[in-house]
């Protein structure tokens, strides 16, 4: 661009090319030059002539030198490596762009082997189906085969087959192209561009020219790549800054360490020497899970250690529900071997059933996952096992070693031994006004999809950039002053933790492919935060980068897409799981119904408090990968409370022939309560700890599986349970479960 004052005047393809001046072959201009060294030439050339001092010799315009006509060619100049980036942004220029069709797009072809120089490339004009569509119209998987081999005349050629439907469209593309160069592309780079002398029929092909051996393997090589079935594509790139990475690490590595003395010192105060027990399979579970995860050569990340902490407030779950039952056998009298035995058997049934539900939304987090989220999936997977494993064999293993000796571990201290023995509430008589409560939950949470959430840039689509400021700002006018940086485009911004830590995220050229929008809008945030005071002038543009910068990630539209669908089809197959295996192991569809009804209850509690306080709270609460992993874990947590009320409830149907069905729940309700506290107690401490000390990162996800946790406890005991009363009216057994009701009864009679 010229030094003219007159923008529209300076802004033409004439102050680029320079005037048509007599050029030599590298297309430095030679009119007044002879008083300057070669050095000057150049930099004289580069600032008058830009475009054209990129272009070795100028466009090519090739013919036929025995019919003087123009050749079809798509080679049209020869490009020094060194100067494709420059060209590349010449090229991009609106005003350059304007001087070109719009279907028309330049590529860059294999270094020419037949040049002394192999550090030139040949630059290609390729013309795309449409200005909107740069698909190849016919794609490598139509290739069945190709191989390279010799002509009659000894010259290497290419030999390709293509299958049926590849032949039709081969045989309309060169009829349509004859005589004009075909190009064959992989990932933007142009191997050959060999041009048909008539229309191919039958899908056999070959391709000839002046090829040496290796550039014909090599061509047909990259015809064989089109034959694999998905081509590699960043579905989504993430980077983190040593700052950021190295503050989410210590601060996950504290909580995990808090989290796990809480917990330790937890047990002891509550179940005195059986505590040890359980603080054993809590430490061997850890080091199972850790060793495992080392042998897989699993990388250690902010959200695997979330799950890690996570695995310690679960971990104790078994231990929980085993010594819940062995103190309640102690209180009906049983000695502390008939205790023992009684309370692992009868605990298997919900310990179980809670893993298994549990169990299931891992595994779906792990198959819909993608990215951190699969770390936190793997290492729940893992920690879920290693508790069963745990927290029954290990711990009856202990025990019994224990017991032989003639000792038994107490399971009562004065303050746990009263804590819950006046609990005789009334849960069933309070049903309806707990109804009323969910259906204002209702109501909350389909309004929450009219008010909106904010979308994390997984779900939306866009780059976002996280970077800490010198001195405290204002969301408001950081958004306002970074406007003009994006096209007129509002960013989204956040405030991260600090008030001069932001998250600045923009859909801007989110769907433009070249290779330097990346750098172009790492530019214009860097220029817009410079130009209004929000960073030093003294911070270069790669300070920027590597310091400002503490970490970015860039979504694709049609990958969030993928991604929101993935997440929606995971939460569904979560629930009709859920149901399923409900109902296959109560055998009524009551049970299944009464638990849809409750997960969907604590999802949309979840939804609204992210909707209505997503502008309140001084954190970021998004809706992304992280927020739908907590979402299938506040569905398996909650499952597993469920799970083991209902169990009790069964048992005391088998238990109480002859009581109605209010007495057996509530009952079984006010049994289960101390486990049903204690568990959620421990996971929601552990969680609280994660969400104080283990950073942004995690922040947004322990915070909804707290607000997961406390409803989870609430619907199992208020909307779950009491459902059963008001679906079944007989208020009786059915015949099956009245049968097996009164054979217990005898037996334990016997």
């Amino acid at each position: 661009k010229s030094g003219k004052k007159d923008s529209a005047k300076a802004g033409s393809l004439t102050d680029i090319l320079g005037e048509e001046d007599a050029t030599d072959a590298k297309g430095l201009d030679t009119s007044g030059f002879a008083n300057l060294s070669e050095a000057e030439q150049r930099e004289k050339a580069l600032k008058e002539n830009p475009l054209r001092f990129y272009l070795l010799g100028g466009f090519e315009a090739r013919t036929n030198p025995e019919t003087g006509e123009l050749i079809n060619e798509s080679r049209i100049s020869y490009v020094s490596n060194a100067d494709t980036a420059a060209l590349n942004r010449l090229f991009n220029l609106d005003v350059v762009k304007r001087e070109f069709p719009r279907d028309l797009k330049f590529l860059y072809g294999m270094p020419d082997k037949s040049l002394m120089d192999k550090n030139i490339s040949v630059l290609y004009a390729i013309r795309k189906q449409s200005p909107n569509n740069d698909r190849a119209p016919l794609d490598g998987d139509a290739v069945s085969s190709a191989t390279s081999d010799f002509d009659q005349f000894g010259n290497p050629e290419i030999r390709m087959n293509m299958n049926n439907k590849g032949a039709i469209k081969w045989a309309k593309l060169t009829e349509k192209n004859v005589g004009r160069p075909i190009a064959i592309v992989l990932d933007d780079v142009v191997y050959s561009a060999p041009a048909p002398s008539e229309k191919i029929a039958g899908g056999r092909s070959s391709i000839s020219g002046s090829f040496s051996i290796e550039e014909a393997k090599d061509v047909a090589d990259v015809l064989k790549t089109g034959k694999l079935a998905a081509p590699a594509r960043i579905v989504q790139e993430q980077v983190v800054g040593p700052t950021l990475g190295k503050e989410a690490i210590n601060g996950g590595l504290m909580a995990f360490s808090i989290s796990f003395i809480i917990i330790f010192i937890l047990m002891l105060i509550y179940y005195n020497t059986g505590g040890w027990v359980a603080n054993i399979a809590l430490i061997l579970n850890l080091l199972f899970t850790v060793g495992l995860l080392s042998y897989f050569h699993a990388s250690l990340t902010a959200a695997g250690i979330a799950g890690l902490v996570l695995t310690i407030g679960m971990a104790v779950d078994t231990n929980v529900i085993i010594f819940e039952r062995i103190k309640e056998e102690l209180d009906w009298g049983k000695s502390y071997e008939e205790a023992v035995e009684e309370g692992y058997k009868r605990s298997y049934a919900p310990v179980l059933d809670g893993h298994i539900t549990v169990l299931m939304t891992a595994i779906i987090l792990f198959v819909f996952g993608l990215g951190p989220v699969l770390g936190f999936a793997t290492t729940q997977i893992l920690g879920i096992l290693l508790s069963l494993f745990c927290g029954i064999m290990v711990s009856r293993l202990i025990t019994d070693i224990w017991t032989r000796k003639g000792r038994h571990f107490k399971y009562f201290t004065n303050f746990s031994r009263k804590l819950f023995k006046s609990f005789n509430f009334k849960f069933i008589e309070w049903r309806k006004k707990a109804y009323v409560i969910s259906v204002i939950v209702l109501l909350l949470g389909i309004g929450s999809l009219i008010n909106g959430f904010d979308y994390g840039v997984e779900f939306s689509g866009g780059r976002s950039y996280t970077v800490r400021l010198p001195k405290a700002v204002k969301t408001g006018d950081v958004r306002k002053d970074l406007q003009s940086s994006f096209g007129n485009e509002f960013p989204i911004v956040k405030t991260i933790g600090q008030a001069n830590q932001v998250n600045i995220t923009t859909a801007y050229k989110i769907t433009d492919p070249s290779k330097g929008v990346e750098d172009e809008i790492i530019t214009n945030l860097y220029t817009g935060l410079k130009n209004n005071n929000y960073i030093g002038s003294d911070i270069s543009l790669e300070k920027f980068k590597f310091d400002v910068i503490l970490s970015s990630q860039t979504v694709l539209p049609t990958i969030s897409d993928d991604l929101k669908k993935g997440a929606i089809y995971a939460t569904l197959i979560s629930l009709l799981l859920i149901m399923a295996y409900i109902f296959l192991r109560f055998r009524r569809w009551q049970y299944s119904l009464g638990t849809i009804i409750a997960l969907m209850h604590d999802v949309l509690v979840t939804l609204a408090v992210f909707s209505y306080f997503k502008d309140i709270v001084p954190f970021a609460m998004e809706i992304d990968q992280h927020f739908i992993a907590a979402i299938l874990t506040v569905i398996g947590f909650s499952m597993n409370d469920t799970v083991v009320v209902f169990d009790r409830i069964r048992e005391y149907f088998r238990k109480r022939p002859g009581s109605s069905k209010t007495e057996v729940i509530n009952a079984a309700i006010n049994d289960t309560m101390s486990r049903t506290i204690m568990t959620s107690l421990t996971v929601f401490l552990t969680l609280l700890v994660l969400f104080i000390f283990g950073g942004e990162v995690t922040r947004g996800f322990s915070f909804a599986m707290m607000i997961g946790v406390i409803t989870g406890t609430y619907s199992s005991v208020f909307v779950a349970a009491p459902v059963l009363v008001d679906l079944d009216k007989s208020d009786k057994l059915t015949k099956e479960e009245d049968k097996e009701a009164k054979i217990k009864a005898l037996k334990e009679q016997a």
